[in-house]
């Protein structure tokens, strides 16, 4: 299924251009990475979904396919920033391995305000066929054989192999989710 450029284009103009940090979500509205931006929220994630100068998406990191959901956090101070994303990195790190691939130092306080923004930006229907383990196990298996390829071939690091062993553990999710499909033929036992 292609992604509804239309649909996505215009839920990103409802999105604030604040400064600030933002998380970018799966279809199941897991963060899968967390960023910041000193000139707009709404420019940089445009950016990462369109693959305009993104290091993310030309790494490997992140697959723009599974991304659904933004979530905004604005600031009014730049200063402000750079310890709003370590406490977002490792708040949601803990419930979800991240794709971020860098890891930031544990801030003193993982003070995480709930975002001023909550934005779909992949049509409902869109996000339904996509949840389906047929397509959403053999799609992330191509992505992790992709960031692989790339560890090794291209850019060899720390932090991509981070993104790897997230990407590693999604796959054994959706594997399962999978697995929960099957149905007990006569005659198996």
């Amino acid at each position: 299924m292609a992604i509804d450029l239309g649909f996505r284009r215009k839920a990103l103009r409802q999105l604030t251009n604040e400064i600030g940090c933002y998380a970018l979500c799966d279809l199941d509205e897991v963060p899968i990475y967390v960023g910041q931006s000193v000139d707009g929220i709404r420019s940089r994630v445009n950016r990462h979904l369109t693959s305009a100068r993104s290091d993310i998406i030309a790494n490997r990191q992140v697959d723009v396919w599974e991304i659904a959901y933004v979530w905004a956090f604005p600031v009014d101070d730049r200063a402000k920033i750079q310890p709003l994303e370590d406490a977002l990195f490792h708040s949601f790190h803990k419930v979800s391995p991240l794709m971020n691939g860098k890891v930031p130092p544990v801030p003193a306080v993982l003070a995480v305000p709930k975002p001023t923004q909550r934005l779909q930006v992949m049509s409902q229907q869109e996000i339904d066929e996509k949840r389906d383990p047929a397509l959403r196990l053999p799609r992330q298996a191509e992505h992790y054989s992709q960031i692989v390829g790339h560890f090794l071939a291209v850019k060899n690091s720390r932090e991509i192999a981070v993104a790897i062993d997230a990407h590693f553990a999604r796959l054994q999710r959706y594997h399962q989710r999978l697995l929960a499909l099957s149905m007990e033929v006569q005659g198996d036992r």
